[in-house]
């Protein structure tokens, strides 16, 4: 049997293992994971891109894995760099974990990533957060289903990453009233 064999057979055995350990399994999906991290992480992509696009943004992904970004996303503004993570590490009770960090096991600089798309596999939720919610944290806590939790505000926040576009005008009269001279309306 080749290493690649008896890997198969001993992932088998832990997977086997846990499914009959007695634990209560009823709030995760009991789907089978793609356990390799790159393959895993590929998967993220691919489902974070397909979601996107179905909310009708439109979606780009680099060429070569080079890139300090995984995925681009754009919905009439700018384009949004977005690192895509997940985890299925279940740490205690209904705590996931993961660490977010990128080349050289280093905090992603700044201006390199806008976003962080974070897919907490087995319950199914996506976590959009903003780079400057981050801080220096490279590893961060998801609690499944609580509102209390600290990212509990990016979940499933897929509007961060739409454009608001908001637009203003000076009424003419409203300057003359406020008695604005003839630059201030130039300004304007």
């Amino acid at each position: 049997m080749g290493k690649r064999d008896s890997a198969t057979k001993n992932r088998l055995k832990k997977s086997n293992s846990k499914k009959n350990s007695g634990k209560d399994n009823s709030r995760k999906n009991s789907s089978k994971w793609i356990t390799g991290c790159k393959e895993r992480g590929e998967w993220a992509e691919l489902c974070f891109m397909a979601r996107a696009k179905g909310m009708g943004m439109g979606v780009l992904k680099p060429y070569g894995e080079s890139g300090r970004y995984d995925v681009a996303v754009e919905d009439g503004g700018p384009i949004l760099r977005v690192q895509v993570k997940s985890t299925i590490y279940c740490r205690r009770g209904n705590e996931y974990c993961l660490n977010v960090h990128g080349p050289g096991r280093k905090q992603y600089k700044k201006g390199t990533v806008d976003f962080f798309a974070v897919w907490v596999i087995p319950v199914g939720e996506w976590y959009i957060i903003p780079y400057e919610a981050m801080g220096k944290r490279q590893t961060l806590h998801f609690t499944a289903g609580s509102r209390r939790a600290k990212w509990a505000r990016y979940r499933e926040a897929w509007e961060l990453l739409r454009v608001i576009e908001i637009q203003a005008c000076a009424d003419p009269r409203y300057l003359e009233e406020e008695g604005m001279g003839s630059e201030a309306r130039e300004y304007f």
